[in-house]
């Protein structure tokens, strides 16, 4: 799939599965009843409309940075983790607009009881954390069913706005690479398959658990810190504003990184993410959380948004930097893997207590610390030579004609 030729198809597709996820997840009183049959099938719905979107970003951003690269002048890579910077500081701010939007909304919510000292007992990793999930937890009582309505409407519509926004305003990035690519299409079993076969490359099986981590450690925030930590000492109607400082940190540190890793390399930042993820899980282990330790509650999330922004522009631009022949391939991988371990962690969330969890994600943090060196030092011995796509493919004299050349091989939406 290349992105440059159907990003605005899959956006739209996968906006589509969203309106339907959040239309079935309204927490209507029958949806309790038949939960099983609406909830997951419109998340079997979301997953799949998601999927392709995310591997024609990555391909979109990585073509663009090339070409873009290649008319200033300057390296590949370093306009790809630029990129990445400027899409995930816009991406990652969605927590933050998102999370407003439902802690105003439901900050109108008058159902708010008083946290027993009992129960702060048991919040964080001083009892095994499964008893969170008890309905007798007054942490968690449901807000009223209008207010969720609303809030339901808003995300409605925000999905409708986004994606008339794409289908009209994204450009393709060239006409020649969008001919080629409609000329040479390949059939989906053989792209599907290529996303297995490219598995046969050492380098994508030693990043497998760095990709992996990516879902271990977002999963962990969403789903473990915010019920075990946030909602059990604080509230549920405290879970947007802490989400809203992971967001907030996450979308700054990303576009922030993206230009950084320019100056100090991949590595470094890793490195980086590694040690403030390694400190705040220790850290996790022995705190007991109270609700006169208000601030605490924003510094976690907030450290774990800045690894998160490492994460996700310097993961995102190594796959596209070690594999430039194969980015759909590629980035279906990364896809892949991170998803997986996501379902890991989802999976095992109801079934572990909480300092077992701490435990996992430290032992998959610790293994990919051990195996990226890897690939920076193979990668490092052999350099790989980045495949310039489209309108610079064809040889060097394809952009001696200048950037005035490019410019009106650039495809506007508009002006279909």
């Amino acid at each position: 799939m290349e992105a440059n030729s159907s990003s605005a198809c899959f956006q739209c597709i996968r906006s589509l599965c969203h309106l339907a996820q959040e239309t079935t997840g309204s927490g209507a009183e029958w949806v309790k009843v038949v939960g099983v049959y609406t909830l997951m099938p419109t998340s079997v719905i979301l997953g799949l409309g998601g999927s392709p979107l995310w591997s024609a970003k990555c391909t979109y951003l990585t073509i663009a940075g090339n070409s873009q690269g290649a008319k200033d002048g300057k390296k590949g890579s370093d306009v790809i983790n630029q990129y990445f910077g400027i899409f995930f500081f816009i991406f990652q701010s969605s927590a933050v607009w998102g999370n407003l939007m439902s802690s105003l909304i439901f900050g109108q919510d008058t159902n708010i009881i008083h946290i027993p000292e009992e129960q702060l007992q048991t919040c964080g990793t001083a009892d095994c954390g499964l008893s969170v999930n008890s309905s007798s937890n007054s942490t968690t009582t449901r807000p009223e069913q209008k207010l969720v309505w609303t809030l339901v409407g808003c995300y409605i519509g925000v999905g409708v706005l986004a994606m008339l926004i794409v289908a009209v305003f994204l450009d393709n990035i060239d006409r020649n690479t969008t001919s080629e690519f409609r000329g040479n299409r390949e059939p989906f079993w053989h792209t599907f398959l290529a996303t297995f076969r490219l598995l046969k490359d050492r380098r994508l099986v030693i990043l497998i658990p760095l990709t992996m981590y990516s879902g271990f450690e977002q999963s962990f925030l969403s789903g473990e810190y915010t019920k075990n930590y946030v909602t059990c000492a604080l509230g549920i109607h405290y879970v947007g504003f802490v989400m809203m400082c992971f967001g907030a940190t996450n979308s700054l540190c990303s576009f922030f990184f993206g230009r950084l890793a320019r100056y100090t390399g991949r590595a470094a930042l890793f490195f980086l993410a590694a040690l403030t993820n390694f400190a705040c899980i220790i850290a996790l282990l022995y705190w007991r959380p109270h609700p006169d330790q208000l601030p605490v509650f924003f510094v976690f999330p907030a450290l774990w948004g800045m690894a998160d922004a490492i994460w996700q522009t310097q993961t995102n631009a190594l796959y596209g930097v070690l594999f430039p022949r194969d980015k759909e391939a590629a980035f279906a991988n990364y896809r892949m893997w991170e998803s997986l371990g996501f379902v890991i962690a989802f999976a095992y969330s109801t079934f572990l207590c909480l300092e077992y969890k701490l435990y996992i994600l430290l032992a998959v943090l610790v293994l990919t610390v051990i195996t990226y060196p890897i690939v920076e030092y193979r990668e490092h011995k052999n350099p790989t030579l980045p495949v310039i796509d489209g309108t610079y493919d064809k040889s060097e004299k394809a952009y001696e004609k200048g950037q005035e050349e490019d410019e009106k091989n650039v495809i506007c939406q508009t002006q279909m």
